[in-house]
C-alpha cells in the first residue's frame, strides 16, 4: 500500500469508528443536537488529548505523523478493540507497543495441544521471559512456576535468583549469559517500557553475577538450544528445544524441549508417567515481594 493510500485508509477508519462510539458510552452527555451519529471530530480530540486541528487533518488523510503515544490514546477513545488498534498502528505507519498476555489466561486449544505433547516438556514464554504457562512434564522436570508470586514466574529472575534452578541447569553460566544476551535483543524494541527496566534494576541490586554480565552488552536472538539438567529425581537429561511464535505481535513463544538421547527420553518417558509429584523445591523465593536484597547461593 502506498503512503497515499494508506493515508486515504487511515482517514476512512477513523471515520467509521468515530461515528460508532455512542457519546453516553465515553461519559459524555447525548444532546440530541447532533447532525451525524457517533462521535464529534472535537470530542475524539478532547478523549484522546490531542488538539483538534491536529486530529482533524490526521482524520483527513494530511500527510502529518502521529506516534505511538498518540495512537494509543486515539484508540482508546475511540475504544478499538486489539484487532482494530493493530489495524490504526499499520495504517499510520509504525508498530504497535507489545502487550504481555494475562497470566494463566490461556486458550484452551494451545492448553490441550500443550498437553498432548507430553511427556516432553513444553512451556509458553513471552519476550520478557515471563513464563506464562507450563504442561505437566515441564512442571515435573522444572517445577512448576505457578507455585511463586505472579511477578516472579520469570526466567531471568529465577535464573539468577533460584538456587534450584541453578542446581538443575549443568552449564548454568553459558545459559545464564545467553538468556540476557537475548533480553537485552528484545528489550530494544521495548525502551519506552518501564517494566523492561524494572527488572533489570532488580536484578542488578540482587545479583552481581548479573551485574557483570549485563555490563557485558551481549545481544542474541532466541532459538534452539542444547540444555542439560541434572535432575534429582530422574537423573541426568539432555534436551534440545524448539520454539514456535504463537502471538508474534506480543512475542508469545511455545517452547518444546526435545530428548537429544534415548537415555533422556525413556528416563523422561518413565518418570513423567510414573504419577510422581511435580518437582518442587524452591527457596524461601515466595516470601520476596518486590526484593531489596536476596540471600546469594552458597558456594559448593
Amino acid at each position: 500500500m502506498s503512503t497515499g493510500a494508506a493515508r486515504t485508509e487511515l482517514a476512512t477508519f477513523l471515520r467509521s469508528r468515530r461515528e460508532r462510539v455512542r457519546p453516553e458510552e465515553v461519559g459524555l452527555p447525548q444532546d440530541g443536537r447532533r447532525r451525524t451519529p457517533g462521535l464529534r471530530r472535537e470530542e475524539v480530540a478532547q478523549l484522546a488529548r490531542v488538539g483538534v486541528t491536529w486530529y482533524t487533518w490526521l482524520e483527513q488523510g494530511r500527510p502529518i505523523n502521529a506516534s505511538p503515544k498518540v495512537l494509543e490514546s486515539i484508540a482508546g477513545a475511540l475504544r478499538l478493540d486489539p484487532s482494530e488498534t493493530a489495524h490504526l498502528f499499520t495504517l499510520a505507519g509504525t508498530t504497535a507497543p507489545a502487550t504481555v498476555p494475562p497470566v494463566n489466561q490461556v486458550d484452551p486449544v494451545t492448553r490441550r495441544v500443550m498437553e498432548q505433547l507430553s511427556p516432553l516438556p513444553v512451556c509458553l514464554s513471552d519476550a520478557r521471559q515471563n513464563l506464562i504457562a507450563q504442561n505437566r512434564a515441564s512442571e515435573m522436570i522444572m517445577g512448576s512456576v505457578q507455585e511463586l508470586p505472579p511477578h516472579r514466574r520469570n526466567n531471568l529472575w529465577l535464573m539468577f535468583t533460584e538456587p534450584t534452578w541453578r542446581r538443575l541447569l549443568v552449564d548454568w553460566e553459558r545459559e545464564s549469559a545467553y538468556l540476557i544476551a537475548v533480553y537485552r535483543s528484545a528489550m530494544a524494541e521495548h525502551l519506552d517500557d518501564p517494566s523492561w527496566q524494572s527488572l533489570v534494576d532488580e536484578l542488578t541490586e540482587v545479583s552481581a553475577e548479573f551485574r557483570a554480565a549485563w555490563a557485558e552488552h551481549q545481544v542474541a536472538l532466541p532459538g534452539g538450544r542444547t540444555k542439560t539438567f541434572d535432575h534429582p529425581q530422574a537423573g541426568l537429561l539432555r534436551f534440545r528445544t524448539t520454539s514456535q511464535w504463537l502471538q508474534p505481535r506480543v512475542g508469545t513463544r511455545m517452547i518444546v524441549y526435545c530428548p537429544v538421547d534415548a537415555a533422556t527420553e525413556n528416563a523422561v518417558s518413565r518418570f513423567v508417567r510414573s504419577g510422581a509429584k511435580p518437582f518442587q523445591d524452591w527457596s524461601d523465593l515466595t516470601r520476596y515481594g518486590r526484593c531489596t536484597r536476596l540471600p546469594q547461593p552458597q558456594a559448593g
